[in-house]
């Protein structure tokens, strides 16, 4: 079901019927300031391997993880160096994504991991107002491995159908263009080009071009 989610004033039942969805295990289509995304439950083992399968994608292309809130990085995360809070800092909420190491205790299952965890905040007031009830979401771009990323709720419904319980109907995604990837797990390394160019990650931290 696609749900209006574009008016904080009315957007309070889409909401609940989206963290309905996901405390059953089921999968949301949400909107993010870069483009949608399609959401499980992070810590749902059974919800993410939904996920993956929804897009036509192995375990050895682990979701990110949105997050509410800067404060939540050390929840999911340790050893964060101090370039990368630096980094955050300037811009989060916004389209950059961070691997860093995942805090070992945690119970999830993401995927082929290697010890690591993809984490971003993103920058829309929809989706942060939902994370900020669910705590975080394993999220990736709604639609199926090697097609296009859906800029609207209506493509990434026709990509993903009945795959997905509810969709949230943002509007077109303001950005249009997926966040930058850096892994920091060793060194500050550029893995995806994206929102953020390496020039304005460069103004922040040493950032080595991985391309």
């Amino acid at each position: 079901m696609i749900l209006d989610c574009t008016q904080e004033g009315t957007w309070g039942p889409s909401l609940d019927e989206a963290v309905n969805a996901l405390g059953r295990g089921g999968l949301v289509v949400l909107p993010t300031d870069t483009v949608y995304g399609i959401a499980a439950d992070a810590f749902a083992p059974a919800a993410v391997a939904a996920l993956l399968a929804a897009k036509g994608r192995g375990r050895q292309m682990p979701p990110p993880v949105l997050v509410p809130d800067v404060r939540t990085l050390d929840g999911l995360c340790t050893d964060v160096p101090d370039a990368v809070r630096e980094l955050l800092a300037a811009f989060w909420p916004g389209g950059l994504t961070v691997i860093c190491r995942a805090q070992p205790s945690l119970a999830w299952d993401l995927g082929e991991t290697r010890g690591t965890v993809a984490v971003r905040m993103p920058d829309h007031p929809a989706a942060l107002a939902l994370l900020r009830r669910t705590g975080p979401l394993a999220v990736s771009s709604a639609n199926l491995t090697g097609r296009p990323a859906a800029l609207t709720a209506q493509e990434a419904h026709e990509q993903l159908g009945s795959a997905v319980d509810v969709v949230l109907d943002g509007g077109a995604a303001p950005g249009g263009v997926a966040s930058t990837i850096l892994d920091a797990t060793d060194g500050l390394r550029l893995v995806r080009a994206g929102a953020i160019d390496l020039e304005a990650l460069r103004a922040v931290a040493e950032v080595q071009d991985g391309g």
